[in-house]
């Protein structure tokens, strides 16, 4: 998610205009400090908003920066956050991108990090999951469907479990987001980084202890131009019927 992986050049889509939007949706990280106006940041929110919400929950909530000042102020925490993932996960280039490329990628990510104070906005999709309630009808159903070993890794995947269901309700709407940015000409990329110092990020912008914060995705006009993706064929990704 803090990286693009680059294989081999996706072929030109044929079908709805929706197809070569995600075709051409590389993260893009050179941004110019050009203001976006609020309507065109309200217009990507609304995309976000219309994105499937696990039992349509909707318990989203979105944090957006623009003023320079704030902006300014969380800088150092992304410097922060961008040094500690290119001195460890980000230190080498994954399995199957050639050194050039991912040097490309490196030094856009440094550049952002340098840049990040004049950064147009920034989006922080935010989720509080909703108390689960159950009763004892309810908790009998779900022990004998699961049965014990079911129940027992249940419980040892709980934490897993419960970050997945929240994630489930915000990435989708997060996509749709990222959809609506290229098709409005906007760059943006997709960043978790911010994880690493996420209780000071929350006290930076004022977002509650008991709220989780899912991306911190920049959003400018782009520097240069949007092309085509390069990812793994689709023949060398797909199982079928079975692994």
């Amino acid at each position: 998610m803090t990286f693009e992986t680059v294989y081999s050049d996706a072929p030109a889509p044929d079908g709805p205009a929706l197809f070569p939007t995600m075709a051409t949706m590389r993260a893009m990280r050179r941004l110019r400090p050009d203001a976006v106006p609020d309507e065109t940041i309200d217009r990507l929110v609304q995309a976000a908003v219309w994105g499937p919400s696990g039992g349509n929950m909707q318990a989203y909530e979105y944090v957006v920066v623009t003023d320079r000042a704030v902006m300014a102020d969380l800088a150092p925490l992304w410097k922060r956050c961008v040094d500690a993932y290119l001195a460890t996960t980000g230190k080498h280039a994954p399995k199957g991108m050639d050194d050039a490329a991912y040097g490309r990628m490196v030094a856009a990510i440094e550049y952002q990090r340098d840049h990040f104070a004049d950064t147009p906005a920034l989006i922080i999709p935010c989720y509080t999951f909703p108390e689960a309630q159950f009763d004892e009808e309810g908790l009998g159903v779900y022990a004998a469907s699961l049965g014990p070993a079911g129940l027992e890794h249940m419980a040892s995947t709980q934490t897993r479990f419960q970050a997945l269901a929240e994630g489930s309700c915000v990435y989708p709407g997060v996509q749709n987001l990222l959809l609506a940015a290229r098709a409005l000409g906007l760059a943006a990329n997709l960043t978790i980084w911010h994880l690493m110092l996420e209780q000071e990020w929350k006290k930076a912008l004022g977002i509650p202890s008991d709220t989780h914060t899912f991306a911190a995705i920049p959003v400018g006009w782009p520097q240069g131009n949007f092309g085509p993706v390069r990812r793994r064929p689709v023949a060398d990704v797909i199982h079928r019927n079975r692994w």
